[in-house]
């Protein structure tokens, strides 16, 4: 990100009921892109059949929207409530749907409710109940009107948090007081790939082929250039309409590879934003028949890698000096380094190599302006004093939970020894 500015006040998590408008994101929107997959499947025989066939085919799908776009709001006080939990991947996301009596305002309006835990591989067989907290609320951008999304967390039948909810220990350290006064921001840039969903190889790629090397891709226009930017559009869109706090999308290197940013965001609002927007772009890709990954290195090779960097920044950052508490808390990281590698996603060690604009994943190092840093700080910020700081180590696929989490508690709450620091601090060549 270019810069972070105030965070909204949606990190208190209410939606009220006339802050944004009821109309859904309407079948005829999806329409470039369902369409296209569907004459991709059209029956080839003869041209009379064809016309037959595309009659019927465009008369189910209006039908199915007519229904799908059904305002319900007229009839009933009745809402949907889609509660989205993390599985047991740690990386996939699941969902199901259940009705709500009237509309709510806060998560803490919301029941409790449960799911089959053996079935994500989150519980034994035996004792397969696992709970649903409902944490954050979102609007529907697929169902519209008064229906929500809701970001749940999940605990056993006792109260405790399961293995895979990282969002429990996240709450934790943002509930801590020196936490809190410290009012941490993030802005955090998630890239994602999309593949061919019958080859599993990159949107606009020749099956079996590559195209022409990175240079022209990056934010580039043009058919020959750009490959789902429908999909990015319509995502963004999307997300505006829930109200989660996305600020910006671009195409990124690799072609068929996206980035959208969420933020400024407060706390564990950062975690539930960006589930949320997952979310929102699986349900998306899997209307326009196409597959998302998150994979660091979708593609081996002289090709750019897919990460989630992390800009980071305390109220003492923000302000006057404080350039000085970013040294400082560079120097932490850099003491933490590993315990931060292993938190920061799956396989991200075949796309921090060096290259790329990665640095490698063995060695920490930071710079003034330098992508090919562990972490990168901003000329406005040197200039001013004071401002922010980029992680550029986590993965595409990394729990923004853990990281958002790890990085408040690496340089607020966690204190190395003296000479550790003494140390740390003659290796990077930093005076604090």
């Amino acid at each position: 990100m270019a810069q972070i500015l105030a965070p909204t006040s949606q990190w208190q998590m209410r939606i009220t009921k006339s802050s944004i408008p009821s109309s859904p994101m309407t079948g005829k929107m999806w329409t470039s892109l369902v369409l296209k997959q569907n004459k991709k499947g059209a029956i080839k025989s003869s041209a009379k059949f064809r016309v037959f066939a595309s009659k019927y085919e465009d008369y189910t799908i209006n039908r199915l929207e007519g229904l799908l776009n059904l305002d319900l709001t007229p009839y009933t006080d009745k809402i949907i409530a889609e509660y989205i939990w993390i599985g047991g991947s740690g990386i996939d996301v699941r969902s199901k749907s259940r009705t709500i009596s009237k509309p709510v305002e806060h998560p803490s309006e919301l029941p409790k409710w449960n799911y089959d835990g053996s079935s994500t591989g989150q519980a034994p067989g035996e004792d397969s109940e696992v709970i649903l907290y409902p944490q954050a609320i979102f609007k529907d951008p697929f169902r519209g009107g008064n229906n929500i999304l809701v970001i749940c967390d999940a605990y056993t039948p006792q109260g405790e948090p399961i293995p895979t909810n990282k969002r429990h220990r996240a709450a934790e350290i943002f509930s801590k007081q020196k936490v809190i006064d410290e009012v941490p921001w993030y802005g955090i840039e998630q890239e994602y790939t999309l593949l061919q969903s019958n080859v599993k190889w990159p949107l606009g790629w020749p099956v079996g082929g590559y195209p022409g090397p990175q240079g022209p891709y990056y934010c580039g226009a043009g058919s020959d250039k750009s490959f789902g930017r429908d999909i990015s559009d319509a995502h963004y869109k999307a997300c505006l309409y829930a109200g989660i706090n996305i600020s910006g999308t671009n195409g990124e290197v690799m072609p068929g590879q996206w980035e959208y940013q969420v933020g400024p965001s407060v706390g564990i609002e950062a975690g539930d934003h960006i589930w949320c927007s997952r979310y929102i772009l699986e349900r998306i890709t899997e209307q326009a028949g196409v597959v998302l990954t998150l994979d660091p290195k979708p593609i081996e090779g002289d090709w750019n890698g897919a990460g989630c960097h992390t800009n980071y920044s305390t109220k003492s950052m923000r302000e006057e000096g404080g350039f000085e508490v970013i040294k400082k808390a560079i120097l932490n990281l850099s003491l933490r380094h590993h315990d931060h590698i292993n938190a920061y996603g799956e396989g991200n060690e075949r796309r921090l190599t060096g290259k790329h604009e990665t640095a490698s994943i063995n060695q920490f190092s930071w710079g003034v302006a330098n992508r090919g840093c562990s972490i990168r700080v901003g000329r406005d910020t040197e200039k001013q004093g004071k401002g922010y700081l980029e992680d550029r180590r986590p993965a595409s696929n990394m729990d923004p939970y853990i990281v958002t989490a790890l990085l408040a508690e690496t340089t607020l709450l966690w204190e190395p020894t003296l000479e550790a620091e003494a140390l740390a601090a003659q290796k990077l060549a930093l005076k604090v």
